[in-house]
């Protein structure tokens, strides 16, 4: 079997990151049980990356990152008055498939916002720029409509939450939701 390069450890890494973090949060995982994920020794992770926070931001990035393309492979080829349907049942599609991207979404936002309330300001600057290129990606993509944007952004935030607190796809707040969509 050939040995991995340090780029694809790195990859592994970044992938196990999302499921460890997305379960127990930024402080509740450690670097061991991300190391043991992987295969790897805690000294070989940090040749890896730097520190802990490397580890989680590379995860949080990269999270954004796939959550962008699923939305952008959705909107391949279709016609402009579609693309917020398509887009969001590919979204729907991606929590159903891999939950650990939306729970490594919302500890993101919980780590950033811990971070800010003790000053640590610069934690959540590169959270902050994967998130604005998600949105204007999106933006774009949806014919740069402000009101539309964030429409669909506060739909998908609904919808995170929802799933963050156990609501069920059969449950009636998922049935309210979309019926308020069709009004």
């Amino acid at each position: 079997m050939a040995r991995m390069s340090a780029d694809e450890r790195r990859e592994s890494v970044i992938r196990a990151a999302v499921t460890e973090f997305a379960r127990g949060g930024y402080n509740g995982t450690s670097t061991e049980a991300i190391a043991k994920r992987v295969g790897v020794s805690q000294p070989y992770l940090f040749r890896l990356f730097p520190n802990k926070q490397a580890i989680f931001l590379a995860a949080a990035a990269r999270c954004c990152q796939e959550i962008t393309e699923v939305l952008l492979k959705a909107a391949d080829g279709v016609e402009a008055d579609g693309l917020r349907m398509a887009m969001g049942m590919a979204y729907e599609s991606l929590i159903a498939d891999d939950p650990d991207k939306l729970l490594m979404q919302m500890q993101a936002y919980v780590a950033v916002a811990s971070a800010e309330i003790v000053g640590d300001h610069e934690f959540g600057e590169s959270v902050r720029a994967a998130w604005l290129e998600m949105y204007d990606t999106i933006h774009l993509k949806l014919g740069a409509d402000a009101t539309g944007t964030t429409t669909f952004l506060a739909d998908g935030m609904l919808i995170n939450t929802l799933v963050s607190l156990g609501f069920k796809p059969e449950h009636r707040v998922w049935a309210n939701f979309y019926e308020s969509k069709l009004q």
